[in-house]
Formats: C-alpha cells, structure tokens, sequence
C-alpha cells in the first residue's frame, strides 16, 4: 500500500481524516487516517478490546554488531483458539495498528472458522512503534520493507518459542495495500516461517510515474455517467480561466474556502499545482474507497453517485460552483474552516522530525519510503488528462528534495525504484499459498497481480469493489462478487491447512 515512495507509498486521498491541518491531509495522497486500511466497522456487540503489548526488537536486522533494540507495539486475540489451531498475523502498513481489527474485520471470520489465534504487529515508524528518538534524516535509513519484513520474521521466530507452537504450527499472514504487498512478500522471502499468505490490493510493482492512478478514476467517473465526467473537464476549464487574473483568483478563494489568496509571487506555481493536486484527490479518494465498509465519519456515504449527482444537478450552478461544492463537502469532513493549499506549509510540516500526533499518521514517514524505494507518484501525465497537468512527476519529486534534502532527487529514486523490484520481482513474482485479491474500482490494482495461471498463486479480481473491500466486516449490501470473493479466500486458506 500505499504505495508511495512517498508513498514508498502510497498514496490520494479521502479521508477518513479527522483534525488534521488541511495541507497535512492534503499530503496524504493515497492514504487514509490509519493508512490504506482503514477502520473497521464495528457491529453492535459489546467488544472489550485487547491491550497494547510490547516486543523488543533490532534497531537493524542487517548489520550484526548492531545491538540497539526497541520497542514494537502487538495486539494479541487468543479467543477462537483452539489447541494446535493455525496462527493468524495481520501486518501492519504505513498508520496506526487500531485493536478494532482485533474484533471486527474478514479475517477474524476467519479466525472463528478454523481456530485460530490473532496477531497484529503494527509497522516500524508508524503509530507508537518509534524505534530512533525522532524521524530526522539519518534515523530514517532504518525504515523500509526489508526491515518491516525482518521485523515480521524474528517476532514470528519469538512468538513460535515463547508460546512454545509446535513445529508444525502454521502461520497465515494478511495484509491490506501496502501491508498487503508486505504479506506476499513475506511468503516469498520467509516461507519457512510463512505457510501462507492473503495480499489484498497490494502493489508489486515499484513506479515512479503512477499516472494510469488518475486514468481509472476518470473511468470510474465516466463508467456512473458521460455527462458527469464532461462536468469535471467543464470545472476545470473554467477553474483555469479564473485563474488567470485577479478577479478570477478571487472568486477561487471565496468559492473554493481557500485559507490564504493566491499568491502571485513565485511561489505561486507549487501552490497552484498543489491546489489542483489536492482537488484532484478528492475524486481519488472517492473512487478508491467507493462502499468499502470502512468506519468513517461522514466519508463513507460520499461515494462515486454522490458527487456524480452533484456534478450534474445545475441547479448548485455552473460547473465550477458544483466542484466548490464538492471540495467544500469533502473540507467539512475534517472539520477545517478553510481549504490550505499553500505548498510551503505542507512542506514545513513534512520537515518535523519530533513524535508527534500528526507524524503517528505517518505523512513523513511515508513519503520517505516513496521518496526512496516505491515512487507510487499519483500524477497528472496521463493524456487526455481530466484533472489538469499541473502534478507530474516533477512535482513530486521537488517535494523529497524540499522535505529532505538535495540528495533525494530523481537519480536516488529511480535507483531505489529498480531495487525494489529486483529484489521482489514486481509483477513476476514467483511464489506459492498466496491469493492476490484487487477490486476493479481500485487504481492500486494496476499495480498488482490481477491474473494468474499459477493455482498456488491465484488471483481474485473483484468487478465493481474498491481498495481491500474484502477485508472489511461483511455488509447485507455487499455484491454478490464480493461475497463469493469471500468464499473463495476461505476455501484457499484451508487448503494451505492442509498441506504439508
């Protein structure tokens, strides 16, 4: 997930954002609050959630006279254990590792089915597993995939010996977006500790320049109605137009709720870019997260027919006043006044390095790893682009320069880029008991394995599902493919039970 190198991942975003700056929640492209998995609905049974604990871990798996240790937050659910029963491991993305997954969710279903016992073991950097005293550059080079993954593989090994599992003790791992690409790459490169693993809307394969992102969001626009897509090229037409002169900025400012005029200095191109980035986003994370179950304040009924009917009720007005509307209704969700579009706010937030509420969501932390390993950049390069082309590569790639420094240019991330596939094999990778499940409606599913010969690697393509729909609690309203997408999971994980 979420993907990016920044979002080394991921990645656009709707949010399920909740006190946040807006140029914070801006920057989360891609991601939502607690990272591309969100939060679970919970049902109306009394829950007492599981505690925090507490595993010590190496600072770096890599290096052997490395001694320094820290401290990593788990969640452990015995309850639907039973004896010589499987264990389940969720892993932990690019946010909070939230206990809710400990009692709601498709995996516990799971769990319930063929007793077995629950880990979650939340992700290096993010939330409260802080392994360096503050997130400034040099403490940064401990945090990728291969330690999250070093991670995985030594709290497997001390888990197995303190709860003394027999040898024949079977570890099933799960894994949404980013922690969905971790759970397939875990199987590959662990599989002695590893029996099996489900990788939901992961992205495989590293790419700087993700501009099909914003083509399958067009599509979904354009798929709910051709009228509805032509007025979003109408808005943005006339958004432009206003934009190039100062009358024009200023009915942006009062129409748009923009904190701050526009700035014709020259700072006004990152802001503008970023303006349009952030508008942009809003579609995105809309489509991404179209009726996936997740537990929202008042994101989860905006879906692709809400703003399509928005778009093309001319009552509200010409169409730039109706993309107002919807920026300002997606605003109201995070309960900001105005809309912060400035580009150098953004960026001085990204340069905090001290733990703080804000960095436990993980905006730097994730736009390190897209900065040096994934790339994932959601850009407007795509041609005919719907959303302008003022975000390329360029755009993006300024930002890890500007939040940490010259060195951080696109020569580093095309290196880092290459390194990660060779060492994965992206869209190749060769691997047994996992199934790759991806949602049509999820523009992360480009990047992924959407189709498989191997039948001990098979994927699930869900027609008409969002980014890991299938991991969230099962609703009366779901489709019927989802629900036999579901099915098939289940019947999977216990043929890995049985094997050998």
């Amino acid at each position: 997930m979420h993907f990016n190198m920044q979002f080394l991942l991921l990645l656009p975003i709707i949010l399920n954002i909740i006190n946040i700056s807006t140029a914070w929640r801006t920057f989360l492209r891609g991601r939502s609050k607690y990272g591309n998995l969100g939060e679970p609905i919970l049902s109306s049974k009394t829950y007492v959630l599981p505690e925090e604990q507490w595993f010590t871990q190496y600072l770096d798996h890599f290096n052997p006279t490395d001694a320094r240790v820290w401290k990593q937050k788990y969640f452990v659910n015995s309850n639907f254990y039973k004896p010589n029963g499987p264990i389940f491991l969720m892993i932990g993305a690019e946010g909070i590792a939230n206990a809710k997954w400990m009692v709601e969710g498709q995996w516990i279903e799971y769990a319930k089915e063929f007793g077995a016992m629950c880990f979650y073991l939340e992700h290096r950097y993010y939330g409260k597993s802080h392994p360096t005293p503050d997130l400034s550059v040099k403490n940064l080079i401990y945090l990728s995939s291969q330690q999250a993954l070093a991670d995985l593989a030594y709290f497997i090994q001390n888990i197995n010996i303190g709860y003394k599992f027999s040898n024949e003790t079977k570890w099933i791992v799960f894994g949404g977006s980013y922690g969905g690409s971790l759970a397939a790459w875990m199987r590959a490169k662990y599989p002695h500790l590893v029996h099996g693993a489900v990788s939901t809307s992961g992205p495989l394969l590293a790419q700087i320049d993700f501009q099909e992102y914003f083509v399958v969001v067009a599509n979904a626009l354009k798929d709910y109605s051709q009228k509805c897509i032509d007025t979003v090229a109408e808005a943005y037409r006339e958004l432009n137009i206003l934009l190039h002169h100062v009358a024009g900025q200023q009915k942006i400012e009062k129409r748009f709720k923009l904190c701050d005029p526009i700035d014709p200095g020259h700072t006004k191109r990152m802001d503008i870019s970023n303006l349009y980035e952030t508008l942009a986003s809003n579609f995105a994370g809309i489509v991404q997260y179209n009726k996936d179950n997740r537990q929202s304040s008042q994101t989860a009924n905006i879906t692709i027919e809400t703003v399509c009917d928005i778009l093309v009720d001319e009552k509200i007005g010409i169409p730039i006043d109706r993309l107002a509307y919807i920026s300002n209704m997606m605003l109201n969700t995070t309960k900001e006044k105005c809309l912060d579009y400035r580009y150098g706010k953004m960026i001085r937030e990204l340069r905090n390095i001290t733990w703080t509420s804000e960095q436990a969501e993980g905006g730097r932390q994730w736009m390190y790893q897209t900065c040096t390993e994934f790339g994932f950049y959601q850009t407007s390069t795509a041609k005919p682009n719907l959303f302008s082309d003022t975000f390329p590569v360029k755009f993006f790639i300024q930002q890890c320069i500007d939040i940490f420094g010259p060195r951080y240019d696109i020569d580093l991330l095309k290196s880092g880029v290459t390194r990660t596939n060779i060492l994965y094999g992206a869209l190749n990778l060769q691997v047994t008991n996992v199934v790759f499940v991806h949602g049509s409606v999820d523009p992360w599913h480009v990047l992924g394995i959407t189709t498989s010969s191997n039948t001990q690697a098979p994927a699930i393509y869900i027609n008409g599902t969002a980014h890991c729909a299938d991991m969230y609690p099962s609703s009366e309203n779901d489709m019927p493919q989802l629900k036999e997408a579901r099915i098939q999971i289940k019947d999977l994980i216990k043929q890995w039970l049985k094997s050998s």
